[in-house]
């Protein structure tokens, strides 16, 4: 139950603030307590997902969004009690209360019964070139250019081995022998990395075709080398089994406002007029999550990036499902990017 304190919110809080405190106490969950120390809900990652899929602003009150009645359990419940509540209700967390019914803790599955190792393979991208960051990216591949002292590269691959995973690919291109010689075999972190050169950039999908296939006998994590981002990936791993589908992309909200007033019309009449209106969308992340069937569709020396990909698996009426990533998520594409990951790279990713 350690730092079960820093999840908790007040009642009223904005739901933005309510996301940065779940995510600054990494307990996938955020406990709405009044002064008085009462809960009054709950809010985890599936429903801040909830609600940036029916687009509700960031700015509402972390009351619409939680959990009003969530399950919990009393200061004496012990290990087994809590274990076949988790495991009946389907759930990762509980609120411990005392007899009066204020907060006290929070036990967590994971707590319970450690951390597992994840089988699933995770296939990094890193063979970019990183035109829009010259000159730095001149005699340095992008996903090696240091954030917080560490390359881009080491901070992603950090993340999974914190959260379980051990089976690495690497693809490269441009520079490969700087990625090489740094990461190895990966043995000096505990876990395997395999690399995967492209003697001629295939496109995030095309590199598929070039994994040894025999060894993808489960979901993969794929994901661009030039992201930081505190993305959950037990989180996304449980929603791809829980909504099964050929994929899952990660997806951010992104808000763009007009900057005009905006005319409705029928013919020349005007029929509304709404001044700077502003138009959510969902973006493509650069993390996915793959079925096996998938990537051993790809054959070697196909060029095609990602996107492409999966469209034509929705033209075959295969699933392709949308994880909205609500945690921190920077993609560092140019200059001004590099410059914000130094500013907000060392809370986040501390090892």
């Amino acid at each position: 139950m350690k730092h079960w304190k820093d999840t908790i919110v007040a009642p009223g809080t904005p739901l933005e603030q309510a996301i940065q405190t779940l995510d600054r106490a990494a307990l996938r969950i955020a406990l709405v307590v009044d002064a008085q120390g009462y809960l009054h809900g709950t809010l985890t990652d599936g429903d801040i997902r909830r609600a940036l899929i029916r687009h509700q602003s960031l700015a509402v009150s972390v009351d619409e969004v939680m959990n009003p009645s969530p399950q919990t359990a009393t200061s004496d419940w012990n290990k087994d009690r809590m274990l076949a509540t988790m495991e009946k209700r389907q759930i990762l967390q509980l609120p411990i209360l005392d007899a009066e019914g204020r907060v006290v803790g929070l036990e967590s599955l994971h707590n319970l019964l450690n951390q597992p190792l994840h089988d699933n393979p995770v296939f990094l991208m890193a063979g970019g070139f990183g035109k829009r960051l010259r000159p730095l990216t001149n005699d340095c591949p992008k996903p090696m250019l240091k954030v917080g002292g560490k390359p881009i590269l080491h901070l992603i691959l950090n993340h999974f081995i914190q959260a379980g995973f051990h089976r690495f690919f690497i693809s490269t291109h441009y520079m490969p022998e700087l990625i090489r010689d740094y990461f190895g075999d990966g043995s000096q972190w505990g876990v395997s990395i395999q690399y995967i050169h492209e003697e001629e950039p295939l496109g995030t999908g095309g590199a598929l075709g070039l994994l040894p296939h025999h060894e993808i006998d489960m979901p993969m994590f794929l994901m661009n080398g030039d992201l930081l981002t505190s993305v959950n990936v037990h989180s996304l791993l449980e929603f791809h089994r829980e909504h099964p589908a050929s994929a899952t992309m990660g997806v951010r909200e992104y808000d763009y406002q007009v900057p005009y007033g905006v005319i409705e019309s029928e013919g020349h009449h005007i029929r509304s007029m709404v001044e700077k209106p502003t138009q959510r969308f969902f973006v493509n992340a650069g993390i996915y999550l793959l079925e096996p069937e998938l990537v051993h569709g790809v054959e070697p020396s196909t060029h095609i990036d990602m996107p492409s990909l999966l469209e034509k698996e929705i033209a075959e009426d295969r699933k392709v499902n949308m994880f909205p990533v609500h945690e921190y998520w920077l993609d560092i594409g140019q200059m001004t990017d590099f410059r914000k990951a130094q500013d907000d790279c060392m809370d986040l990713f501390n090892e």
